[in-house]
């Protein structure tokens, strides 16, 4: 049974109405790679546009708030908190993010963790590309979501 299309085919948002508030978390990551100078660049901070990191990470929070205006028929869903972690992998000259969502409400975070990671990668190439226009944003995934009526889910490697 389709749930966003009422029984005329139209979009219609789904009815949580009935649900009960539970705790939910999501997780989810991406990775974007980048050229060894610009990962150097990004590392000690001497791009011409500033913190990267710092300003990813801010994008990723503001975008995580915004999902719901973002993605069509997606619940607005108040948030206890958002962390969005990155680590730079020199070997391989990538940037990974992982964010952490969690609210307390009637419908899992699982696409406001996503779109959390999609903008923070985003915010990165923005911010390198006139280093590097030859970025590739990569591998963006739930890794796990706990709460509501299927409870916990995580993913295979």
């Amino acid at each position: 049974m389709l749930t966003h299309i009422d029984k005329n085919g139209n979009a219609k948002m789904v009815d949580i109405s009935e649900k009960k508030n539970t705790d939910r978390i999501a997780i989810a990551s991406g990775f974007i790679k980048l050229k060894k100078v610009t990962i150097n660049l990004v590392r000690i901070g001497t791009l011409k546009k500033g913190d990267v990191l710092t300003v990813a990470k801010i994008a990723a929070i503001q975008a995580a708030k915004k999902t719901s205006s973002l993605i069509p028929l997606c619940h607005n869903i108040n948030l206890n908190e958002i962390d969005i972690q990155f680590s730079i992998d020199t070997q391989e000259n990538r940037i990974y993010c992982q964010s952490t969502v969690n609210c307390s409400g009637k419908t899992g975070v699982e696409m406001e963790a996503l779109t959390a990671v999609s903008v923070a990668l985003l915010t990165i190439y923005d911010m390198c590309k006139s280093s590097d226009k030859n970025m590739l944003i990569s591998e963006i995934k739930l890794l796990e979501k706990r709460g509501g009526k299927s409870g916990a889910w995580i993913a295979k490697d």
